[in-house]
């Protein structure tokens, strides 16, 4: 997180998110967070996850517009997190902070279940269950159009000419390769079919498993872009990152041909 951020939220930030969402006393508890302040916390006696964003990482119109299209999912039966309104009526509240930041808060059931990093569950039945929650993703997002138009979300970016800059210049044939591969990304299509508004993050990080029933959360990186995109992100962080043995390209393999397997069901 932005240091600066940091330094501007406050206890008294804190205590004024958490009075607009009615969390009862004494049942917050703070959670790990990467860009966010993340935190549990009960309303009504129901478990509720509060996350809060500063002003120089996402506007209030992004965080709608992530939460319009998620609660749109879940009205469809895509098993995932649902947005929950502030006591006001407000899927997002805007606290003012120190320095000039504001802090934007939004609060999400909490997703039943556990860890999906856990060794026993990690198998070719929860690789299917994962491409084909993606697929119905990609299959709703087709019809899927903002309820206002200043709540879309952006649009992948690439940096085409990027690649270059990190190849020595004697590498030539690596650097006619990276040419090619950078003309055929420009051409991709962007079709109803192939591209749309995408997860972008959908890995074992980012869900809950209760009973092998999976539970989808952090909508937060969502945006337009390739559903091949979608589908290569899940693959990205399913296999170690140096994956050149003999068996880490047995199980990538194994990922993708149960995961699109799940995928082809929607």
């Amino acid at each position: 997180m932005d240091k600066t951020a940091r330094e501007a939220y406050s206890e008294a930030v804190l205590q004024e998110v958490l009075r607009r969402f009615g969390a009862e006393p004494g049942s917050i508890k703070a959670l790990n967070g990467f860009e966010s302040f993340i935190y549990e916390y009960t309303r009504n006696g129901q478990e509720l996850v509060l996350r809060v964003t500063h002003s120089g990482r996402r506007s209030p119109a992004e965080i709608e517009g992530e939460i319009d299209w998620l609660n749109y999912l879940t009205d469809r039966d895509v098993p995932a997190a649902r947005a929950v309104p502030s006591m006001n009526g407000n899927f997002v509240e805007v606290v003012s902070g120190a320095n000039g930041f504001s802090f934007l808060a939004a609060s999400f059931v909490k997703a039943a279940g556990g860890s999906a990093r856990r060794p026993e569950i990690w198998n070719t039945t929860l690789f299917r269950e994962m491409g084909r929650i993606m697929g119905r993703m990609h299959r709703l997002t087709k019809a899927y159009q903002p309820r206002n138009p200043s709540l879309k979300r952006p649009y992948i970016e690439i940096d085409f000419d990027g690649m270059e800059r990190f190849i020595p210049a004697s590498e030539t044939i690596v650097l006619e390769k990276a040419g090619a591969i950078r003309e055929r990304l420009r051409h991709l299509p962007k079709d109803i079919n192939s591209y749309g508004l995408i997860h972008f993050d959908f890995h074992r990080g980012n869900f809950f498993v209760d009973e092998g029933r999976i539970t989808l959360f952090d909508f937060d990186d969502c945006l337009y872009g390739w559903f091949a995109a979608d589908i290569a992100i899940s693959l990205f962080y399913a296999v170690p990152h140096h994956c050149e043995s003999k068996e880490d390209l047995d199980n990538a393999a194994r990922f993708m041909d149960y995961f699109m397997e799940g995928y082809r069901m929607e």
